[in-house]
């Protein structure tokens, strides 16, 4: 999907010379599979879209434990800036799964284009609402959830994941063991 489509999708941006003043401050980006958009640790300003292809979000703790912490399946806007640095470094990294197609904007600039235009304004706060509200979902998962009604909530939160992410993946995102979520798969196709 090219951005232009992709923005005017939106409710916020329903205003054609919007979206094209909007879009052309966006700079396009590939990555090829396992390439990095970000790296935890490093520098990092800029937001995300995913037109194309899918993301993985982890973070590394000091042992090595790579735990993933989010899924991007274009087309999608990457969670916020604001929600994945502190300082201006990468909380996390994101690698591509897939080869993908994202372009992206300097978290100031989006900024500047917030204050000086109410539908940009609007559809970024939107965007800001979103990801919280999908934080606020997987931590009530992780906290009130046992194994199986985990993995029924990701099939209803992200139907068909489970065909483009690896198991280890989305084990690591719900919280459970590769072995665990194949124990639950397994006692779930039996049904």
């Amino acid at each position: 999907m090219d951005l232009r489509t992709f923005l005017t999708q939106s409710p916020d941006l329903a205003d054609v010379g919007c979206v094209d003043g909007f879009a052309a401050h966006w700079t396009p980006m590939r990555l090829s599979r396992g390439a990095h958009a970000t790296q935890q640790g490093q520098p990092e300003r800029n937001e995300y879209i995913v037109l194309d292809g899918s993301l993985a979000s982890s973070i590394c703790d000091r042992d090595g434990k790579e735990v993933c912490v989010g899924f991007f399946v274009g087309p999608c806007v990457v969670t916020p800036n604001i929600a994945r640095t502190r300082d201006g470094l990468s909380l996390v990294s994101m690698t591509a799964i897939t080869d993908a197609s994202l372009v992206r904007i300097d978290s100031d600039r989006l900024t500047d284009l917030m204050i000086s235009s109410e539908p940009v304004r609007n559809w970024a706060n939107g965007i800001l609402r979103n990801a919280l509200s999908d934080k606020a979902d997987r931590e009530w998962c992780l906290a009130a959830l046992g194994g199986a009604e985990r993995l029924s909530w990701f099939r209803e939160t992200f139907p068909g994941y489970e065909d483009i992410f690896t198991h280890s993946l989305i084990a690591s995102f719900l919280g459970v063991t590769p072995v665990t979520l194949s124990r639950l798969r397994a006692r779930d196709n039996r049904k």
